[in-house]
């Protein structure tokens, strides 16, 4: 029987390739709403391109397949695959899109490849858990409750009083908010899945109020992250906000799983090390 950790690999590369061509797209149809509407990144002008709903729909199917490969495999494999759609963006970007990828881009790209590779080959298993609430008990610990709060306070700082004077003129700060935000929305996306995952096993997670907790937050966060994604692309060219997104957003949840989870679920030194090398490629 195939391991889930192996399940979750295929359902994050399906879910990269999807992603990664979402950006395009979703791109070209806030180019098109600016030429038409008048979109400058402010306001929802967006949402009349048929071209900007293909990407969100693409977008959305590898994002399901991600919430899948949240439930299989643990965060510190899933997310840093993220670089494949970055690569994935890049490439279809400079085709498409008319964006110069560079020779410092296309080296950028291989090692993206190579530290996934890394990542992969060492990911450890994901924690044995029983119930929705054994994850609910790991985020209302001191440590992760004081990351969520600094993350709310952070966020409500850049909407209020960064973005509006900055947000134009600097990428990261539209992707800052993507980032931290969507650190959070990936905790309550894993335990979501895990409660979908047990519920099919025959385990019902959804006569739990933690459930819907999870998945409440899940909703807000990922609202939040496509406002404020879509800001950054209408503003920025998509072979600075891919690569800038996956570094934060990466970084942001690693911690936030290090966090949650009280460490990595491995004591194997060399596993340690190649996981920070791999990441840190």
């Amino acid at each position: 029987m195939v391991e889930d950790k192996y399940i979750g690999l295929a359902l994050a590369v399906a879910s990269t390739l999807a992603i990664g061509t979402s950006f395009v797209i979703t791109k070209k149809g806030l180019m098109q709403a600016s030429q038409q509407h008048g979109f400058e990144g402010e306001g929802f002008a967006y949402l009349k391109s048929p071209v900007w709903w293909s990407g969100i729909i693409t977008m959305v199917i590898g994002e399901v397949a991600n919430f899948a490969a949240y439930a299989f495999a643990p965060p510190i494999l899933v997310t840093p695959l993220g670089a494949l759609s970055v690569l994935i963006g890049a490439v279809l970007g400079s085709y498409f899109l008319g964006e110069n990828l560079g020779t410092l881009g296309k080296l950028g790209c291989a090692i993206c490849l190579i530290g996934s590779v890394v990542i992969v080959l060492h990911a450890p298993p994901d924690k044995e858990v029983q119930t929705i609430d054994e994850i609910l008990n790991y985020a209302v610990q001191p440590g992760f409750l004081f990351y969520v709060i600094l993350v709310i306070v952070f966020s409500t700082v850049m909407i209020y009083r960064v973005c509006p004077r900055y947000g134009r003129k600097n990428p990261l700060i539209y992707i800052s908010i993507c980032s931290t935000v969507g650190s959070v929305s990936i905790m309550a996306v894993k335990g979501v899945g895990i409660a979908v995952k047990l519920t099919f096993a025959g385990y019902n997670q959804f006569t739990h109020p933690s459930t819907y907790v999870f998945i409440l937050v899940t909703v807000v966060c990922i609202l939040t992250q496509m406002n404020y994604f879509n800001k950054a692309l209408s503003q920025f060219n998509t072979n600075i906000v891919n690569p800038l997104y996956y570094v934060t957003f990466t970084t942001c949840t690693l911690v936030a799983s290090f966090i949650l989870f009280q460490g990595f679920n491995t004591s194997d030194a060399v596993n340690t090390i190649s996981l920070l090398c791999g990441f840190l490629t």
